[in-house]
């Protein structure tokens, strides 16, 4: 069903290439404008949803799809521009991909999807690797604005929520196969 926040997601998603358009075409101030944007949206369509009981199926996959595309594209282009660690940026890229192929390989194996919930520690994490991306936006664009050991602490939480989201989500998904086959 597409209602309001499900089209404020899928807006989410159409800006991503243009976001990283601008960011490569050396225009990062309005690039963070667009990345806000997005955050924006994201809480705005995550409230609509519980205020007006809107929640749809479609919009569960939806906004984390967004939220995934958005902030693995933006490590990767900004790895490839030296502004974040390459090992940050592969952290996030395994993490999120062994999710992926986890949820994947448990439905063929099992024929049931399992229920995607975010954890705290899952929403941590997005928030680190969020407030990331941002600060180093902010730093392209006004180079004296965030001092080196700012974003050296956000890379580092950044990193330690990612593995241990990934560890969280890797025994969520083993205690769910090993209660579905009765503890075998």
């Amino acid at each position: 069903m597409l209602n309001v926040p499900n089209v404020l997601t899928l807006i989410r998603i159409l800006t991503i290439p243009a976001f990283l358009i601008l960011l490569t075409s050396g225009r990062p101030g309005i690039a963070l404008a667009i990345f806000v944007a997005g955050g924006v949206t994201d809480a705005l369509d995550g409230a609509i949803a519980r205020l007006t009981d809107t929640k749809t199926e479609l919009g569960a996959i939806l906004d984390p799809l967004a939220d995934k595309l958005l902030l693995l594209s933006s490590f990767c282009v900004l790895a490839l521009m030296d502004l974040v660690p390459n090992w940050l940026t592969v952290l996030v890229l395994f993490r999120d991909t062994l999710l992926l192929v986890g949820y994947f390989f448990l439905f063929v194996f099992t024929g049931e999807w399992i229920e995607v919930r975010p954890s705290v520690i899952g929403k941590v994490t997005t928030f680190f690797q969020l407030a990331s991306v941002t600060l180093v936006l902010v730093s392209v664009s006004w180079p004296d604005a965030i001092p080196p050991p700012v974003r050296l602490t956000l890379f580092a939480g950044a990193a330690t929520f990612t593995a241990l989201s990934g560890l969280q989500y890797m025994a969520r998904g083993l205690r769910w196969l090993s209660v579905r086959d009765g503890g075998t």
